[in-house]
Formats: C-alpha cells, structure tokens, sequence
C-alpha cells in the first residue's frame, strides 16, 4: 500500500525516534537499513550491507538461536531474550517478518538492553501469574488466606462446592466462615502447627465439614499448608476435594456387596435346604402313610385315635414346611409364559379375601390398564403375591387398609420417592432402564411398620417375629428367590407407626419391549 508523501515522512521520523535499536535484515541476512537510535550505539556507518552475524557477533553463519531465523521459518513474530551481554544486562530481540504479496520480504529486528533486575521482575511477575492462573483453575478447590483468615484465593472450584460467587466470598467472607464449625478451623490450624499429620506446616488427607452458601454441610478431604517468610508465618492454604460423589458411590458399593453376600448366602441355605427336604421326604411319607393305615383299624381306643391325630397333624405340618422348602431352594420345576400381572392379582384376591382374616381389611385396588405383560410363571407369581399381601394382613391383626397398584414406569421416573426419614431395604437382582423395561407393583398396609434393626434381615430363612407354631420364616424368602429368579427387583420401605410398602419390579416379556421400540 502506497501512503501519502505525509505519512511516510511520519513514520520514517518515528522510526528514528524510537529509543531502541532498529534494523532491516535481508532474507540472506544482510543488513539494509538501521534507525538513528542503531547508528548512535553501534558508532558505525560500514555495516549496511553487510551479514549481521558477521557484524554483530563476528560468526560465519546465523546465531544458533537466531530470532531471524524462526521468523524466516514460523512467519510469525519472535522473540530471544537469554544472551547475557553482561552481569548487569540482559539483550532483547524481537524480529517480525515484512510481508509483500503474502511472502516474506525482509525481517525488522528490535534490539535494546535490559538491566537484570528488571528482566527478573518480569520474570518473576509473569511466574507469579502463570502459578495464580494455575491454582484459580485446579479442579481441586483452593483456598488461600492471610493470618487474619481474610480471603486471599478462592478458585473456581471451591466456588462451585460451596456455592458462592468468588468475588462476593473474597469481599465477605472469612476463612472461618467456610467451616460448619469454627472449632474445626482452629483444629485445622492446631494440626497444621503440630508434628503429627504430615509434619510441621502440612496437614494430609484430613476430612472436615464445609458450610455451602445454602447451609448444606459439605464433606471434603483436605490437604493445606502454612506458607512462611523469614520463618513467620504469613499465610495458608489448603486444597479441598469435595467427598459427596466419592461417599454416595462407598454407599452403593457397600450395598452392591450386601446384595451379593445375601444373594450367595441364600443360595448356599437353598442348597442345604434341598438336601434336608429330600432327607425328610420319605421319612414323612411313611409317617403319614402307616399312620393313616392305623387309623384306619376298628379296635382303637379314643386316646390312641387322638394320639394318631396328632401325629398325622404334625407329620403333614412338616411335610408341608418340606413342600415350602424345596419351593425355596428352586427345586420346583419353571413354566414361564407371558402373564397379565392385574388378572393375576385379581386371582390371588378371589382366593384369600373371602378368609376371615380378612374381615376387616379395607381393599384398595388401583391397578393400572392396558399394562404390558410380563414373563412370568404364574403359579410362582401367585405364591409371591400371596405371601407378601397375607404378610401385610398379619401385620395389621385383621383391621387397617391394603393397597395393591400397578404401573409402568415412564422415562426418567424412579421406582420409589426417597424420604430421609423412611428406612428402605433394596435388592436389584438386575439392572433395568427405568422404561419399557419393567413394570411395577406395589403392596403396601397400614400396620405398626418394621423396626429399622430387623429390616435387612425380613428375607432371611427362618427368620420370623411370629409366634411359635405360627410361621416357618421362608414365606419371604420364597418371595426373594421368586423375583430374584424372575429377574426382577424388591424394594420394602417402612418406618415403625406408619407401615410398610413392598414394591417389586418385573422384566416385560421380549415381545413387548420390541414391539415397543417399533413404536
């Protein structure tokens, strides 16, 4: 671009007053032109034309960190700061490529001295930022303060575990406010000061509590140091790794393995529990058998036929805990078919409201319409249900209400609302997506609830709060192998005073989950 005679003769008088060494390099290194401020230090006219390595540092070829170089190969400006001219100086050079018709025509070289003193305070300065950039982004939160505990650093990571605005906590807040407890910040600074948690001035992988903006206590580990001058100390500061996500998965991992352990423990009572009903199977056979052949004689006394009731009374007692025990350990053979789970509750209702015990149970239904089916085998499903719903029944002694419902979950919707208060006992046999995949029912009664302590143990074998001679204790452990072998999920909720809810969640049959995806 051509300018006006004006601006050239501007531009040439500003090139000369320009208190650094200025200088034109040709593509091969030689020198084209210097500004006034070049030819007052270098005292010489001679050099134009000449090679500048020649020059300026009597070489026979470019300097090895020649800026004029990288320019000539990056076309991008460059800058060499780190030969030493003196103890006192430091030379600066910056080259930038002149460009015409978009190819490098010649190179401008800058050139001036800088004392020691300033050239490491600029050092230093942009280390400093470079450290405070790197600590404002740390993923970990940091929190930095003087010996007032006034906020020096507060990132944007501890920003966003306690939910404050940097700026507002750096103006408002003192270190102390971000404890739930200000006895927690003097514990922090007595461990710091003391030999014992990481020596003197360190503190390692210590847990406290923060207060978020919101009032919520938020667990963190935290690692902090004192920082010293001349053996003062002058401030803190301390690296906080929010917990809440690390506590939440210990949780699910320690109910995982809960489930896991129940699971092998109930396979292994199955296992024992087949051998002794095969063992009795026989036995009682015969018992039952002879005994019945006996009774059968005319000249038995009454006390001897009262004698033989009882016995056959009792033998078919066990014969029937035998007949629930193998029910137990799956020794009964599986016919799954597709099932419509509401016809199935509607006949399990048939059969058992019209028992007395029923009487005065108030019965509500709200069972769900046009549900997909699931795979089921039905005489397994009635058992499972009865057993739950005649479980309610006892626990009301024959007054309250019992609500049966069915539903399919929509996406996203979980299976039970959580309330903190409520304990809940969960075994997920599989994993489900919470749609199209599963359907769930709900039996819940309005009895005195199960105490929080006999809660994880309702589905182990033989465990029972009835009284003797009224119950085997496998009635919900039979549910538990039924909806485990269903593939399906039990989850009970109940609170001592206001019930218990079982909820259960079984797989649709694979027609319905494809015909649903064509959809």
């Amino acid at each position: 671009m051509q300018l006006p005679d004006k601006q050239q003769d501007y531009l040439i008088r500003a090139v000369h007053a320009f208190k650094r060494k200025l200088f034109v390099i040709s593509l091969d290194f030689k020198i084209l032109a210097v500004n006034e401020q070049g030819l007052n230090d270098l005292d010489d006219t001679d050099f134009i034309g000449q090679y500048c390595y020649k020059q300026f540092r009597n070489l026979e070829s470019p300097c090895e960190y020649c800026p004029v170089v990288e320019s000539l190969k990056t076309r991008i400006p460059t800058f060499l700061g780190s030969h030493n001219i003196s103890q006192e100086k430091i030379a600066c050079i910056f080259s930038y490529p002149i460009f015409s018709n978009g190819e490098i025509d010649a190179v401008v070289v800058v050139d001036f001295d800088l004392p020691v003193q300033v050239w490491l305070e600029e050092q230093m300065s942009q280390s400093s930022t470079f450290l405070h950039n790197l600590l404002l982004s740390s993923v970990d939160g940091v929190v930095a303060a003087d010996t007032t505990g006034k906020l020096l650093i507060f990132n944007h990571s501890v920003s966003e575990i306690l939910g404050y605005d940097t700026d507002e906590a750096l103006e408002q807040l003192n270190v102390r406010d971000i404890y739930v407890d200000e006895n927690e910040a003097s514990d922090v600074m007595k461990r710091l000061r003391s030999e014992k948690y990481g020596g003197k001035g360190k503190l390692k992988a210590h847990h406290v509590n923060l207060r978020g903006k919101n009032g919520e206590s938020i667990p963190v580990r935290l690692n902090a140091s004192i920082v010293y001058k001349d053996d003062r100390e002058v401030a803190t500061i301390g690296f906080f790794r929010d917990l809440r996500e690390t506590i939440e998965m210990e949780k699910e991992l320690e109910k995982t393995q809960h489930q896991l352990l129940q699971s092998e423990k109930m396979a292994s009572l199955g296992k024992l529990a087949a051998g002794v009903a095969h063992q009795l199977n026989n036995p009682l056979g015969g018992i039952i058998l002879f005994t019945k052949l006996i009774m059968e004689e005319n000249d038995l006394s009454d006390a001897i036929q009262e004698d033989l009731q009882r016995i056959l009374r009792d033998a078919e007692r066990c014969r029937d805990t035998v007949k629930e025990l193998l029910e137990f350990s799956r020794q009964t053979r599986q016919f799954m078919q597709p099932c419509d789970i509401n016809k199935a509750i509607n006949r399990t209702m048939f059969l058992l409201e019209s028992q007395p015990i029923f009487q005065n149970i108030e019965i509500v239904k709200n069972l769900a319409e046009n549900l997909p089916q699931v795979k089921a085998d039905v005489q397994q499903l009635n058992h499972m249900l009865m057993n739950i719903i005649l479980n309610a029944v006892d626990a009301m002694e024959g007054k309250g209400k019992l609500i049966i419902s069915t539903r399919l979950p929509v996406a996203g919707e979980r299976v039970y609302q959580e309330d903190d208060d409520t304990p809940v006992l969960e075994y997920p046999f599989c994993w489900l997506p919470s749609h199209g995949n599963r359907l769930c029912i709900e039996i819940s009664d309005t009895g005195p609830g199960i105490p929080p302590e006999i809660l994880p143990q309702i589905f182990d074998p033989f465990f029972t709060t009835k009284e003797e001679g009224k119950g085997t204790g496998l009635g919900l452990s039979m549910v538990y192998s039924i909806i485990e072998n269903h593939g399906g999920n039990i989850i009970v909720k109940s609170k001592p005073g206001k019930g218990t809810t079982f909820i259960v969640t079984l797989p649709l049959t694979t027609q319905e989950i494809a015909g649903e995806k064509d959809e």
